[in-house]
């Protein structure tokens, strides 16, 4: 209470220093609400008073509700029937692949699917074999069987388009 009446006594005596105080208590008030709204930016009332107003970030963009583009998968222009290799070891070649599916037939192609960015296999991969009884034995030899650890999964690919 002593502070209040000492600052209405200021008021009273000297006009102009009580009001130089007065002003600078606003301008730290303001200061001080500006760096609250900067380390907290959910008022949203900062903006240009704070001097960030080239610093706002743009508003997110709309997502598109339209169905997103699938890859189409082509058949194989050569003829060969392209069998889906899945549930691979992560440590399993291309050369074993090809060995597991020689067994029953000529192999045309063997691809494993690899992360792009490190070269990792997904898991998952396709071979291509010309002839239809030669497919037909391997996908029911092969799924189930056991290699490197784990069981593939061998079914002929499904080329969307």
């Amino acid at each position: 209470m002593n502070c209040i009446n000492g600052a209405l006594e200021l008021f009273k005596t000297n006009s102009c220093a009580a009001w130089t105080i007065a002003v600078a208590a606003f301008a730290l008030g303001a200061i001080a609400a500006c760096a609250v709204c900067r380390m907290f930016r959910s008022c949203g009332k900062c903006g240009d008073s704070c001097g960030d107003a080239g610093k706002r970030q743009a508003p997110r963009r709309q997502e598109r509700s339209e169905p997103k583009f699938e890859k189409v998968h082509p058949a194989p222009a050569d003829g060969s029937i392209e069998i889906y290799v899945g549930n691979l070891s992560y440590d399993l070649t291309e050369d074993q692949l090809r060995k597991e599916f020689e067994a029953f037939g000529k192999v045309n192609y063997v691809r494993i699917i690899t992360n792009r960015y490190n070269g990792r296999s997904k898991g998952f991969g396709f071979v291509h074999m010309p002839n239809r009884a030669e497919v037909d034995a391997a996908v029911k030899a092969l799924s189930d069987k056991e290699v490197l650890g784990r069981k593939l999964k061998c079914n002929e690919a499904k080329n969307v388009g």
